[in-house]
């Protein structure tokens, strides 16, 4: 392996160790996002609450479903007799619970059979709503901390205090007489809003808390507030649970094999480094492994070796005349290619045009063209007159 390219690996390799403990030694910041998962650790995910939920309700079977409630409950109605084969309370915890049509009637279905829906959340479905004959009525007064309390006469009345990221809306309803208060919540005027009510549907009913903010871990995490988290469960009274969560569907959130690798900022940087890490050594090694490139000599010009070739030839054999002839025309066609004049007459007037166009002095223009017409008009040419020639030619420009 040549010494270059274990330079870069090592290099690669101190920059991995490096990348690797400061992301192990630095402090993470604290995620305050709120997702409302149950294997979220973070201050509002449901991870207590996933852990604590058989003691909630040990008394009780607790099924986790990811599938939404029409396609769970469609698998356990009899339509022979048009009930279902199991009976329980629905349980949905989520920051705005997104139920579908089919299974808001199913819900519904479910619900006048006999069976119970606790829903917590701070966003309901408009269909929800319409059917049930409640609202959600948002405050805009700030407030640093929110008393809630529990309406049940078994229980001594109790306030639980939470002071982080609560939500000031409260239920409103226009059936006083069915639906019943479970629970309040103290406003900025020390008033109390309703935050858990009970509406019967059939022979059902339908459990709906506003704050779902107090099941997150932040807050069970607080002893008085897991008692009153306890005593909210405590409605929940039917033999069976269905906990109900988009978080326990197994294809939830695993549609890429990146997704974890990108959800941890270690495993994120070190595979951007490997990535990088990678182009370097295709790059170094494409380098390494290219063919080399011959060098391609241009073309010599031999015009001017073929020139010296003929006059050679001419001059050895002392015709001077010819060579003076030859000599004459490519320098009348060089004329005629430069300056685009007729060389058929070289007479005053060309002579002029000449000089007018080139910028040669006159008297040079003169000499050079009176030379020129004395030896086109020779039979015989001596060699010193070719050097002459030969000479004029080649002063022949600007000074």
């Amino acid at each position: 392996m040549p010494k270059s390219i274990r330079i870069y690996i090592f290099i690669l390799v101190l920059i991995f160790i490096g990348t690797v403990w400061v992301d192990a030694n630095k402090q993470k910041p604290i995620d305050w996002k709120p997702t409302y998962a149950n294997s979220d650790k973070i201050p509002y995910g449901l991870y207590v609450f996933d852990k604590e939920a058989e003691g909630l309700f040990k008394n009780q079977k607790l099924e986790k479903i990811g599938a939404t409630p029409y396609e769970y409950f469609d698998d356990k109605y009899n339509y022979e007799d048009s009930t279902y084969t199991v009976k329980g309370t629905v349980l949905y915890i989520d920051n705005e619970v997104e139920i579908d049509n089919s299974s808001l009637d199913e819900l519904f279905y479910f619900a006048s059979r006999g069976n119970d829906v606790f829903i917590s959340s701070t966003r309901f479905e408009n269909a929800l709503k319409d059917s049930l004959k409640f609202d959600i009525v948002h405050s805009n007064a700030f407030q640093d901390t929110i008393a809630f309390s529990v309406t049940n006469k078994n229980l001594k009345p109790k306030e639980y205090y939470f002071d982080k990221d609560f939500e000031t809306g409260y239920f409103t309803f226009t059936d006083s007489i069915t639906t019943e208060i479970l629970g309040y919540q103290k406003a900025m005027d020390q008033s109390l809003k309703a935050n858990f009510i009970r509406i019967p549907y059939v022979n059902g009913n339908f459990y709906l808390h506003s704050q779902p903010i107090a099941f997150t871990n932040y807050n069970l995490l607080k002893k008085d507030n897991s008692q009153y988290i306890a005593q909210i469960s405590s409605y929940i009274n039917q033999d069976t649970v269905f906990w109900f969560s988009k978080f326990y569907d197994k294809n939830f959130g695993s549609k890429s094999k990146l997704d974890y690798i990108f959800s941890e900022p270690a495993l994120k940087s070190v595979w951007y480094l490997f990535i990088l890490g990678f182009i370097i050594f295709m790059i170094f090694n494409a380098k390494r492994k290219q063919r080399v490139i011959p060098i391609v000599e241009p073309l010599r010009n031999t015009t001017v070796d073929f020139a010296k070739t003929i006059g050679n030839l001419y001059y050895l054999e002392g015709d001077h005349k010819n060579i003076i002839d030859k000599k004459i025309i490519f320098f009348l066609e060089k004329i005629r290619n430069e300056y685009y004049l007729d060389t058929t007459t070289l007479d005053e007037k060309f002579i002029n045009r000449l000089h007018q166009k080139s910028g040669i002095k006159k008297e040079l223009v003169l000499s050079t063209i009176t030379k020129i017409n004395y030896l086109r008009n020779k039979q015989n040419c001596t060699e010193k007159e070719l050097i002459d020639l030969n000479n004029a030619l080649e002063n022949f420009k600007k000074d």
